[in-house]
């Protein structure tokens, strides 16, 4: 696998093994890598229009080492919007107002007071990679602290993907 130096940097640091598959989310390019073995897959993202930081009600994309915690949504119609982790309506595609749609990988922060605990923890922030009604925005910053991927993406990502997989977001 042939990942950042800086994911697998911090994956010595903090002594926690690499998993089989893994993101990166690279803010500057926007993008959302997936490596499984020698294979290598990219695809368009949207991180936050606030930019990076790790601080709760800041609405920014938060950096750093983490996991995938929790997957929701499988079996769900594409277009299905969630709101507070369920599924409450399928007419997302296309939906200005639909924030949440397809799929979500919560991700849970590994690094103590970075992005793990206090007012810093991705997880107490919902920090997701998911899809989002209106993809015409997808390639420049547009979330509120999230990762927004194409539902095209998303679905087959969802799929192969367990959770424990390690996500790591830096800014470039």
């Amino acid at each position: 696998m042939n990942l950042p130096a800086a994911f697998t940097d911090a994956c010595a640091r903090l002594e926690i093994p690499i998993t089989d598959h893994c993101l990166h989310v690279n803010v500057a390019a926007q993008t959302l890598t997936h490596f499984h073995g020698d294979t290598t897959e990219e695809f368009t993202a949207s991180t936050s229009k606030n930019g990076t930081g790790q601080q709760m009600d800041l609405f920014q994309t938060p950096l750093g080492l983490h996991r995938i915690a929790e997957k929701i949504g499988a079996g769900e119609p594409i277009g299905t919007i969630f709101k507070g982790q369920k599924p409450i309506g399928t007419n997302g595609k296309g939906n200005h107002d639909a924030r949440i749609t397809d799929r979500i990988l919560w991700l849970i922060g590994l690094e103590p007071t970075f992005n793990e605990g206090g007012t810093v923890d991705s997880h107490d922030r919902y920090i997701y990679i998911h899809g989002v009604g209106d993809e015409s925005h997808l390639g420049q910053p547009d979330s509120q602290g999230c990762i927004h991927l194409a539902a095209t993406d998303l679905l087959p990502l969802f799929d192969v993907v367990p959770e424990s997989t390690l996500v790591f977001i830096s800014k470039n």
